[in-house]
C-alpha cells in the first residue's frame, strides 16, 4: 500500500482528535502505529485510551510546561530527542502510520527547523503514512504534503472562559 503525507493544521479544534482517530482506525486494521507528541508531557486521556492497543506506541517529548515565548532548554532537549526518535522510526520502516503531533508548532517555536521537518518528510518510506499536526504549518510543509486539512475556528467556548475539560480537550 502506498503511504501519503497528511498535514492537519489551522486554529480550530480537532487536529489531534483527527490524527488519533486515524491511529485507532489503523490499529483496528492491524497496522502498527507510532505517535510522537511534541510539547506534551502529561497524562492526557488519550494516552490512557491508546494504551489498550498493542500496536500503538505513544511517546511524549515535552517538558510539562506550556510554552509561551522562548522555550526552555529542557523543552528544546525533549524536542531534539523526539525529532531524532521520529527519524529513527521512519528509517526503521517498521510502522505503517507515524504521527508527529504538534510537529508544526515545534517548528513555529524553533524547537527544530523548517529544513529538519522537510528532511523528516523526505525520510518517509513509500509504504508508510506520515501525519503532521499543529497550528502554523509552513507553506513549504503544506506544499510537500499530499493532503492538507485546515481546521478553522468559527466559534469556541474557550473564549467564554471554558477551560480544557478532561475527556473532551485533554
Amino acid at each position: 500500500m502506498k503511504g501519503y503525507i497528511q498535514v492537519y493544521t489551522g486554529n480550530g479544534k480537532g487536529k489531534t482528535t483527527a490524527s488519533l482517530g486515524l491511529a485507532i482506525r489503523a490499529a483496528g486494521a492491524g497496522l502498527k502505529v507510532f505517535i510522537g507528541q511534541f510539547l506534551k508531557q502529561e497524562d492526557y486521556s488519550e494516552i490512557k485510551a491508546l494504551s489498550v492497543f498493542d500496536n500503538i506506541t505513544v511517546e511524549q517529548y515535552g517538558a510539562g510546561e506550556f510554552v509561551k515565548g522562548v522555550p526552555s532548554k529542557e523543552e528544546k532537549a525533549q524536542a531534539r530527542k523526539g525529532y531524532l526518535k521520529l527519524c529513527e522510526v521512519l528509517k526503521g520502516n517498521k510502522h505503517d502510520l507515524v504521527i508527529a503531533e504538534e510537529g508544526n508548532v515545534a517548528v513555529a517555536y524553533g524547537l527544530f527547523s523548517e529544513e529538519e521537518l522537510l528532511a523528516l518528510m523526505e525520510l518517509k518510506p513509500e509504504n508508510m503514512e506520515l501525519v503532521i499536526t499543529g497550528r502554523k504549518a509552513l507553506q513549504s510543509v503544506m506544499d510537500k504534503a499530499d493532503l492538507v486539512t485546515e481546521m478553522r475556528e468559527i466559534k469556541h467556548y474557550y473564549h467564554q472562559g471554558v477551560a480544557a475539560r478532561v475527556g473532551i480537550e485533554k
